[in-house]
């Protein structure tokens, strides 16, 4: 087991021991047991998978940020991060539907990275929202 803080820029999402985690880094998906050798790596919009000192797992989309794991404490500075059965998939459908609408007619004045940056995080919000009430079902 090792300490897990999952933290945005508005609150502590999770905190908790837990047995795992699988985690969206920069370069694919890394994952973290107890004892893990320290690492520091940025983290790309994606599922971030934990299992729970009980053996559960629980799946949050995270938006990017940075993961720091050092002496079975590992930390996830996140931009966003919510738990896979709180997303609100039509909201994250219809911000999705923007932002590629804003990439489609990008006029002058469209910043194109924030657009396609939106675009990932919605898109992964759809995903893993969608998924998880598939799975509850």
């Amino acid at each position: 087991m090792f300490r897990l803080s999952v933290v945005t820029p508005e609150k502590i999402v999770y905190d908790d021991d837990v047995a795992s985690i699988v985690a969206p880094g920069s370069v694919g998906y890394l994952g973290i047991l107890s004892n893990h050798a320290p690492i520091i790596t940025s983290l790309v919009p994606g599922k971030l998978t934990i299992k729970d000192s009980t053996g559960q797992e629980i799946m949050m989309a995270v938006s990017g940020g940075f993961l720091e794991n050092s002496s079975n404490t590992c930390t996830i500075l996140a931009d966003a991060a919510e738990f896979a059965h709180q997303i609100d998939v039509d909201r994250a459908q219809r911000a999705m539907d923007r932002a590629k609408e804003r990439i489609r007619n990008a006029a002058g004045n469209i910043d194109i990275p924030r657009a396609q940056a939106s675009y990932a995080r919605a898109h992964n919000r759809v995903t893993i929202g969608t998924h998880h009430k598939a799975v509850s079902q």
